[in-house]
């Protein structure tokens, strides 16, 4: 995980403008949100392996349903990079489990926090600079 110094970092803004104007610039919602907090994330290579993360807290109100309007307030955190490394091919300790399969379709990381070629923090610094240029104030 590289940090990203940003003019985003503690900008206070309704949830619902982030979510909507980010998802229109290629983020995304990641799947670890809850009422108080997450992330928008964008891949920033083809195998969605190496990310540009901008972490918030809701400040006011709670996130409750992300497709709906609500009246949340959130506070834009500290950017960065981040790479994650999977195991090709089969999990060695997969099991057929037709419940479980509904919940655990997806793979952990082999390793999270895997080194980032330099190329990949350029092309973040230059997606955040974009983003930074063009965020509705």
């Amino acid at each position: 995980m590289i940090p990203l110094s940003s003019t985003l970092e503690a900008r206070q803004q309704a949830f619902t403008d982030s979510r909507d104007w980010l998802e229109q610039h290629q983020f995304s919602l990641g799947g670890n949100w809850d009422y108080t907090n997450g992330s928008f994330d964008r891949a920033l290579d083809n195998e969605n392996k190496v990310w540009l993360r901008l972490p918030f807290q809701v400040t006011n109100g709670n996130v409750v349903d992300v497709t709906a309007d609500t009246n949340a307030i959130i506070t834009l955190g500290t950017p960065y990079v981040l790479r994650h490394e999977y195991q090709e091919g089969n999990d060695p300790e997969a099991s057929a489990r037709v419940v479980g399969a509904l919940f655990d379709q997806f793979q952990a990381p082999s390793n999270p926090d895997a080194h980032i070629d330099p190329r990949w923090i350029d092309k973040a610094k230059q997606v955040l600079a974009e983003v930074e240029k063009l965020f509705p104030q």
